[in-house]
């Protein structure tokens, strides 16, 4: 079966394409247009499709869209309620509707040859659980928390079998999602795009409105929640994008995200007993992107195994869509879906941008030597990955010895200085550093700092001690353990930070033309990018011969 997954209706559209039980590609548009997220969500932009990261994902399957068997688009517009019902503000939220109905017809344009009748709707928080539920082998609970979807922002339910049992959906206009949201545009940050600031920022904070919080923001006995409207302004404030970020803005995030945390935990317990005991937990919806919460639910709640969809937002949907019309688990090998290039193809985009290279006998050693020297590399190696975070693709690399290398890290990307910093750590040390969710392949986990450590790696260590860590497999990725094996024998440090290859406000990088741009305008040290090493002060050096003659 050949099934064509689309998210398009909301932000970060996104296809996936999946052939015979085997998953052929998936990617984001942002990585394709270079509009961070794909476009904003707001109604007018619901007839926008991915057009470029699908036509790619059919190249890279080797079809044309005649051949498909289904395509599966992750909305239902026959499930949606008028808006007035929904507490929507928005009067143009209809056009969502409008445009959604007309989506087979929209696809049959810019797919030719594609038969409308093809075109499969599945509804939002369905392909979200596919996602995540479809993508683990043995049965599981799963539980779905977004902003929304056709009338709904929540979905508790198991798949057995590849079949899903629903227990429970929570309607709108009560929404954990969209109270974050409102927080994050409340804290001078675009919604929908910067929650996981928000995040950071709830760690410098005290949760000093939390009493006022359980109030109005609490799960029921039902499996599912209530969110009444909340005073943003009666607690802090509101902030401008460029205005003074102060003390009564982190407690109040620090307030949200602890009774967040508080919510979520009570609806896992819940499920769980609703499903009649399932030792795995599977999670999708923005709002498994929020590690701190995933962590305390791995943490504290009843559950052997959490395990989070790595494009959990809703990118994630193509392919939870493809999956749900597929009807099958798929266990989820890696994140790396997105394009790749051959050495020879990186190597023609070197010689066309007359850089001067060199081809070292290992990449990795080569990049843990200017790390060792406490440099910045540009880590540009196979394909892509699927989802938010980088993971050893597309990295930026550092020393975390270092403790002025967040504030540096944070220059170089142009973002603000509360943010931390992840680190990378061969899957075989975790435990002689950190505590916590064990493996964590995707970074989607915080974990505690051992405390012996904590001065030894203090440029990824939060201000509360944690640290947002992915554990490398040399089965799965040898190339990224390599290099973290030869950096812990020149400096005696298991760890690498690592973060997205990009700067503040674009996507992260995608082509070879896109990471020679980045290391051209960016303090980078060294660009690894597949075999081939460009160093710095080589290129510049270069340049300056050029300039002389």
């Amino acid at each position: 079966m050949r099934v064509l997954g689309i998210n398009a209706i909301f932000h970060d559209p996104s296809a996936a394409v999946i052939v015979d039980g085997r998953v052929i590609a998936a990617a984001e548009e942002e990585r394709f247009s270079r509009r961070k997220h794909g476009k904003r969500p707001v109604p007018f932009s619901a007839w926008e499709l991915p057009e470029l990261s699908a036509a790619w994902c059919l190249r890279e399957a080797g079809l044309r869209p005649g051949d498909l068997d289904a395509v599966a688009y992750s909305f239902d517009p026959a499930l949606c309620q008028e808006s007035a019902g929904l507490a929507a503000s928005d009067p143009w939220d209809h056009l969502r509707v409008d445009y959604a109905r007309r989506a087979p017809q929209f696809l049959a344009t810019a797919l030719p040859g594609l038969d409308p009748d093809q075109v499969r709707f599945v509804p939002h928080h369905v392909a979200h659980a596919a996602s995540a539920g479809l993508s683990v082998e043995e049965p599981s609970a799963v539980l779905v928390l977004d902003g929304r979807g056709e009338s709904a922002s929540h979905l508790a339910g198991a798949y057995r079998d590849g079949q899903l049992e629903t227990f429970r959906s929570q309607e709108l206009p009560h929404s954990l999602g969209l109270l974050y949201e409102d927080l994050t545009r409340h804290l001078g940050f675009m919604h929908s795009s910067d929650e996981y600031k928000v995040m950071a920022l709830a760690s410098y904070g005290r949760p000093k409105f939390l009493g006022l919080l359980r109030d109005l923001v609490h799960a029921n006995d039902d499996g599912g929640f209530t969110v009444e409207r909340i005073d943003w302004d009666a607690l802090a404030k509101a902030r401008t994008a460029d205005g003074e970020m102060t003390e009564a803005h982190a407690d109040l995030a620090s307030s949200v995200q602890i009774r967040l945390e508080e919510v979520l935990l009570d609806l896992a317990r819940w499920t769980y007993e609703a499903s009649g005991g399932l030792t795995t937990l599977t999670m999708a919806g923005g709002t498994a992107l929020n590690c701190v919460a995933n962590a305390r639910i791995a943490a504290e709640g009843p559950f052997e195994r959490v395990w989070v969809q790595p494009a959990a937002g809703d990118a994630g949907t193509a392919l939870g869509a493809a999956l749900a019309v597929t009807g099958r688990h798929i266990p989820f090998g890696s994140a790396a879906l997105g394009r790749g290039w051959s050495d020879d193809e990186l190597e023609a985009e070197l010689k066309r941008a007359a850089v001067p290279y060199e081809r070292p006998e290992s990449i990795a050693t080569a990049a843990a030597e200017v790390l060792a020297r406490n440099g910045i590399v540009a880590w540009y190696q196979g394909r892509s990955e699927y989802g938010p975070r980088a993971l050893g693709h597309r990295s930026l690399l550092a020393h975390p010895g270092d403790p002025d290398t967040q504030t540096r890290m944070n220059d170089v990307k142009g973002r603000e200085q509360f943010r931390p910093i992840a680190p990378m750590v061969r899957a075989e040390r975790f435990a002689d550093i950190f505590t916590g969710v064990y493996p964590s392949p995707y970074m989607l986990f915080v974990h505690r700092v051992k405390p012996e450590w904590k001065d030894r790696i203090p440029a990824v260590t939060h201000v509360d001690g944690t640290a947002r860590v992915q554990t490398v497999h040399t089965e799965t990725e040898p190339l990224v353990a390599e290099m973290l094996a030869e950096f812990e024998r020149l400096t005696g440090l298991p760890v690498v930070i690592n973060t997205s290859l990009n700067t503040a406000g674009r996507p992260m990088v995608d082509t070879p033309r896109e990471a020679l741009e980045l290391f051209g305008s960016a303090p980078v040290d060294l660009l690894a990018i597949g075999p081939f090493a460009v160093h710095r002060a080589q290129a510049y050096r270069a340049e300056s011969d050029r300039e002389v003659r």
